[in-house]
């Protein structure tokens, strides 16, 4: 297996359940830098909940956050930016209004992170998880200052997450709109994916996308398994997810990443 590139999701792929990464997923990534193969890491979480997972462990790579919306190099430099347009924004801020209560939206516009109420348990579940820090602001204004998100996340029940991806999506269909976890809801524009953003690195690098090799777990990582050369699924990934992926590996708590590219001599450790 001739790989140049590899790229793995975050979180139930590159972190464990307790959201750090293990000594032997770490080794395999300095392995492939010193062999001169890239690794980028491809995610739902803006920069600033990126940047503090590879700083821990010492490595300065590409990420492409936002599920794709913005990628930037190792030296942080955009490579690229989508954002929500306003009427698509104003439209489905509105509609989520006036059906659904019990839920907390996000609004991330590139490496910053907005709620109504940051006291929100939810999230501050996620700052505790991430290590980003969010900031209390009105919607509505920062529309007025055109301050657009690359990302809405609306973070809720499993019952409502899923019967809000089915319902905005038959309404919405200029936004990518995908469930990431079973309480989170993903909301872009329709342009951002994975795929899109892996598409944005291979071409910085001069890479093929059949050299490429992706890591993933959840629903959101499908459109990566469709582009890469080789798509791997977790063992912790559900049923349907594993079916779009060209091979499955250990869990993410079970050094899933590692074994993997030692298995197939991508590494050598």
């Amino acid at each position: 297996m001739k790989i140049k590139i590899v790229f793995s999701d975050i979180d139930g792929t590159f972190l464990t359940n307790d959201h750090n990464v293990t000594k032997n997923t770490e080794r395999a990534v300095k392995s492939l830098l010193e062999k001169n193969i890239p690794f980028v890491l491809v995610s739902a979480r803006m920069p600033e909940a990126i940047y503090p997972i590879t700083d821990k462990i010492g490595i300065k790579i590409p990420i492409i956050s936002y599920s794709g919306g913005l990628v930037l190099t190792e030296k942080e430099e955009v490579l690229y930016d989508k954002t929500i347009e306003v009427e698509q924004l104003k439209n489905i801020l509105a509609e989520i209004k006036k059906r659904w209560s019990n839920i907390t939206i996000n609004y991330y516009a590139g490496r910053r992170w907005f709620v109504r109420d940051v006291n929100d348990k939810r999230v501050q579940r996620e700052m505790n998880i991430t290590s980003a820090t969010a900031e209390n602001a009105d919607f509505n204004e920062l529309i007025k200052k055109q301050i657009l998100p690359n990302k809405l996340l609306i973070m809720t029940e499993p019952p409502i997450c899923e019967e809000m991806e089915q319902e905005l999506s038959k309404k919405f269909k200029e936004l990518n709109i995908v469930r990431s976890s079973s309480i989170l809801l993903e909301i872009m524009d329709n342009s951002v994916s994975k795929a899109a953003g892996i598409e944005v690195i291979l071409k910085y690098f001069g890479i093929g996308a059949e050299e490429s090799i992706g890591f993933g777990d959840n629903y959101n990582d499908v459109d990566m398994f469709k582009y890469v050369g080789h798509a791997v699924a977790m063992g912790n990934a559900p049923e349907t997810v594993k079916k779009f992926a060209d091979d499955v590996t250990t869990s993410n708590e079970e050094d899933g990443i590692y074994n993997y590219l030692l298995e197939k001599n991508i590494i050598n450790i």
